[in-house]
């Protein structure tokens, strides 16, 4: 009899674990077939990639490799399978790639992107800033340089030198191009993704506005969400500096904040602003991609409609930086996810490495508000010198062989813009290279780079 009641508990407490197992799985159904919908999504329709590539390389790790994806060229669409679970995203004209939650396909595609096409263009008849046609070099340095970082560049993304696996390198130094090299299947037009370097592009929108007096980033927001609580304090500085003190989970191997706000909810900027105070503002620096999409939802909230909003976006920061069919994909909402879902050019990023560069100036025209880039390389005062407003800083030591003045645009699995005005310097990589067993060793492809200049 005995016997019998141990094996009855034991069976018991394997049926629980099971269901427990189960219920824990289930949670997360939307994180697993939502990040293999989305990004296969944006990567054919958005970048022109082919399934198989990207399903081999980007989607092969842990869960995501045992999705079942079906592409959809007529409806362009991505359905994801795992187990009992579906997710399936959308492509559509304006808007790039959003995951489906709470609408049809038929709803979703229904709602036209307010802005009409751009102009079409040729950037490659353009000269460069504005286009991609750079000036014979004279200097004899310049050109030598030229040669020496062609060397460097086959060393890097054809036989992996460096670590990681690179899509796209490109070096300015002066304001030009000097080095341009794109691994098989890619070029200077593929449009490629930010991840989180989109939230310093979030932060050029939120200078742009600054300057034209529509924000001030020193005052609380006065959201209404906040309203009555601790949470009114908080600045928009706070969140540019990542020092809000809003509760977060950042870490991406997990059922985490970051993985629920960008697989599972329709207004990413709305849940991340219901998270409680942990902290004073002002007093504790932690990385949240909730912050910027705060900031996102707060500029959006200065426009009449969506028409105004994008259109200033194209208008006030693009198009002045030769930026032409750039995707800021949206949520469910409409709004741009400032966190992380921008696709441009290799060159495109290497523009925008340009304006901060040159003190918020391109093409001769002031496109920031001066002193915004101080500003920007000002540490956040809790975050030990490594993080500016929405911009890594290398004061912190991240990269030791590189002149400190250095700051950067980090995107996740190895996307960077690196900005070092001591060496007028701007280093653009993007590809797959995720932590910790294929990164790119960027300390010393830096420290090669300085180490040819004139």
């Amino acid at each position: 009899m005995k016997s019998k009641r141990i094996l009855w508990g034991v069976l018991a407490l394997i049926v629980a674990a099971i269901a427990a197992g189960c219920i824990y799985l289930n949670s997360l159904m939307c994180i697993i077939t939502g990040y293999a919908a989305k990004n296969l999504a944006s990567a054919v329709f958005v970048s022109g990639r082919n399934q198989q590539d990207v399903e081999d390389m980007d989607l092969n790790f842990s869960f995501i490799k045992f999705n079942r994806n079906t592409v959809d060229f007529g409806q362009k669409t991505v359905t994801s399978r795992f187990l009992w679970g579906k997710s399936t995203a959308v492509y559509r004209d304006g808007y790039g790639v959003t995951l489906l939650r709470g609408k049809s396909v038929q709803e979703l595609k229904a709602e036209g992107f307010p802005l009409n096409p751009e102009p079409a263009c040729d950037p490659d008849t353009l000269d460069w800033p504005e286009g991609n046609l750079v000036p014979v070099l004279d200097d004899i340095q310049e050109r030598n340089l030229m040669l020496d970082l062609a060397v460097l560049a086959d060393s890097f993304v054809d036989d992996k030198a460096y670590g990681g696996n690179p899509f796209a390198f490109v070096v300015l130094h002066g304001g030009l191009p000097v080095a341009e090299k794109y691994a098989s299947g890619f070029d200077r037009s593929t449009r490629l993704l930010s991840w989180s370097m989109a939230k310093s592009f979030t932060q050029a929108l939120a200078g742009i506005m600054s300057g034209d007096g529509l924000i001030d980033i020193g005052a609380p927001l006065g959201l209404p969400e906040w309203e009555g609580d601790a949470r009114a304090d908080i600045s928009l500085n706070d969140l540019l500096q990542m020092q809000s003190g809003l509760e977060w989970n950042e870490n991406y191997g997990n059922r985490s904040d970051v993985n629920l706000m960008l697989h599972r909810e329709k207004d990413m900027g709305l849940y991340a602003l219901s998270k409680p105070l942990e902290y004073k503002p002002g007093t504790h620096w932690y990385y949240s991609s909730g912050s910027a999409n705060i900031v996102m939802r707060f500029l959006r909230s200065r426009f009449e409609d969506d028409a105004a909003f994008y259109g200033y976006i194209r208008n006030r920061l693009f198009l002045p930086l030769g930026i032409r069919n750039a995707v800021f994909e949206t949520d469910m909402s409409g709004m741009p996810v400032g966190s992380s879902y921008l696709y441009v050019t290799p060159l495109d990023f290497a523009r925008f490495g340009q304006l901060y560069l040159s003190d918020g100036v391109y093409g001769g025209n002031r496109i920031l508000p001066e002193g915004w880039v101080d500003y920007t390389v000002t540490p956040a005062s809790a975050s030990e010198g490594a993080y500016g407003s929405l911009f890594w800083l290398n004061r912190g030591g991240v990269c030791p062989d590189v002149p400190e003045d250095m700051f950067s645009c980090n995107g996740h699995d190895g996307q960077q813009i690196y900005i070092i005005p001591s060496k007028d310097l701007v280093v653009v990589v993007l590809g797959y290279s995720p932590k910790p067993d294929n990164t790119v060793d960027f300390n010393r492809l830096l420290a090669d780079i300085i180490a040819l200049l004139p």
